[in-house]
């Protein structure tokens, strides 16, 4: 049996399912086997008023990944709030670059915290290799000004997303293939010292701790690096004892 027979099969589970659990169990099935053709099924299923369905749909979509983004958003304007909802937790953990703008809305003016939450952590994770390089400043500022304002959301959960990002855009470019410049590397910093001296929540507060002492790690990595590989390179080239030419 090949993949498209397979998915046929599976598809036809969720349409023909007749109770919550079957539906439930069918959408998982089809999400666990990762088949492009299942894409509208499972995007679909966001909408159902079935919220074990959706979850792992979007674990479905997010395991397909960039296949399922443009279809994603061509529909995502004609979405219940709900599904709508379910669709930017999907692309937010696709990490594509074309979710960007939706991202930031969501991100900044959504009213449901968790999904505000799901976008912040998305803006964290975008792969910046499908940038283009002209493009990858602009946007690295875009992003991190959007992250910067939502820092101050009401929701603690949003701002613990916020900080997530906040360190993956510290990373080095050997870490996140993205080029942060000391400005913004600095802008950075003080943010999260900020965030350390006045959050009210200690869950943000510890987050905050916890990422400063991984970019402070990273960024020693970094610096040591070459000189580790210089000097590993000096003893290769020394000549074994007895190894010299008689």
């Amino acid at each position: 049996m090949n993949n498209s027979d397979l998915a046929q099969i599976l598809i036809r589970a969720v349409e023909e399912a007749d109770s919550s659990d079957r539906l439930l169990d069918a959408v998982q099935e089809l999400a666990a086997a990762g088949i492009e053709e299942s894409v509208p099924t499972l995007i679909a299923a966001l909408g159902y008023n079935n919220p074990g369905a959706a979850v792992a749909a979007v674990d479905g979509l997010i395991a397909i990944g960039e296949p399922a983004v443009a279809p994603l958003l061509q529909l995502i304007d004609d979405y219940n709030y709900g599904a709508r909802a379910w669709a930017i937790r999907a692309l937010a953990g696709i990490g594509d670059f074309r979710a960007l703008d939706t991202l930031l809305e969501a991100a900044k003016t959504d009213f449901s915290l968790s999904v505000r939450r799901a976008a912040a952590r998305g803006l964290g994770t975008l792969r910046w290799h499908q940038v283009p390089p002209e493009k990858l400043e602009s946007v690295q500022t875009q992003v991190l000004e959007a992250l910067l304002l939502i820092s101050q959301d009401p929701e603690w959960i949003v701002r613990y997303a916020v900080v997530t990002s906040l360190e993956t855009l510290a990373m080095p470019a050997a870490v996140n293939n993205a080029i942060t410049s000391p400005d913004r590397a600095l802008r950075i910093t003080n943010q999260l010292q900020q965030m350390l001296d006045t959050d009210a929540d200690l869950g943000v507060r510890t987050r905050v701790k916890f990422a400063q002492e991984k970019i402070q790690l990273q960024q020693h990595q970094e610096l040591f690096a070459p000189t580790k590989k210089l000097q590993d390179t000096e003893v290769e080239e020394l000549p074994h004892r007895g190894g010299s030419r008689r």
